[in-house]
């Protein structure tokens, strides 16, 4: 049985992050480098990619960025291939890009949500469908692993201003049941579990607070921003808290963890 203080450790693996220019894709893969792991991180942005990459190497960290759209689906085994030839390896998939708008249902634009299908499930699906074809045995990597995909409470609860993403994150979160079971029916060795932040204080964050606002759900943003922290009990929550449990599911530790909803909101969702 692995010591605690080895358990939650990731020398020699080989994680690919998405969504990984700022924000909670930043600090999950800070948090993997840090635990030991070889970290590529992706992102449609490339100077914020480049520039988190390079904060990671020059903390003497081992990480490279790409530019990733994730719901390219050529993009996909392009990135992967490239980091098997960078890392030798791919053992993490974090499926962590996502994109909100802030609106009510009767005032949200079709492109709109059509755009966080896209992103926020297409880009989860693909990801997941090519992380295991190269993870599993036989595949280019073969070694099995974890992955792990960024869903939100909004996948569990409904909250107004919010339904084009509950919608989007409540996919995210039965996708990835669907292939926690299958994944172990067919015996690949990989592990997906799904994390349900509520608010972060992120740019994403940020923009929920203004888009209430300026969708008329709160009189002015400071408003907006008490009315949702009150509903986290125990007050906001940081990437680092994120990026934490992202260690744990990755690592041997969550080595029994397989299809779990891991809800991270302070009690927000306990209410």
């Amino acid at each position: 049985m692995a010591d605690t203080d080895t358990a939650f450790r990731l020398d020699g693996q080989v994680a690919l992050v998405t969504g990984a220019g700022r924000g909670l894709g930043a600090a999950i893969a800070r948090a993997l480098a840090e635990a030991g792991a070889a970290v590529m991180l992706s992102d449609v942005d490339a100077d914020a990619v480049q520039r988190s990459a390079g904060e990671l190497a020059a903390d003497g960290l081992v990480a490279e960025g790409l530019v990733q759209d994730v719901v390219d689906e050529a993009a996909w085994p392009a990135v992967i291939d490239e980091t098997l030839a960078h890392f030798g390896g791919l053992d993490i998939v974090v499926n962590n890009a996502g994109i909100e708008v802030v609106a009510p249902l009767i005032a949200t634009e079709l492109r709109d949500f059509q755009r966080m299908m896209d992103v926020n499930v297409t880009g989860v699906f693909l990801g997941i469908k090519h992380a295991v074809q190269a993870m599993m045995p036989g595949g280019r990597a073969g070694k099995g692993g974890s992955i792990v995909n960024l869903s939100s409470v909004a996948g569990l609860i409904g909250v107004a201003g919010l339904g084009g993403y509950c919608a989007s994150k409540g996919a995210v979160r039965l996708l990835s049941k669907a292939a926690a079971v299958e994944c172990a029916a067919m015996q690949t060795g990989i592990r997906v579990n799904s994390i349900h932040p509520a608010i972060i204080k992120t740019d994403m964050g940020a923009n929920v607070i203004r888009g209430m606002a300026a969708a008329g759900l709160a009189p002015d943003e400071d408003a907006a921003e008490a009315a949702i922290g009150a509903i986290h009990p125990m007050g906001y929550g940081t990437p680092e808290d994120v990026a934490r449990a992202v260690v744990y599911l990755c690592s041997d530790a969550g080595r029994w963890s397989n299809g779990t909803e891991h809800v991270l909101d302070g009690g927000a969702s306990a209410q």
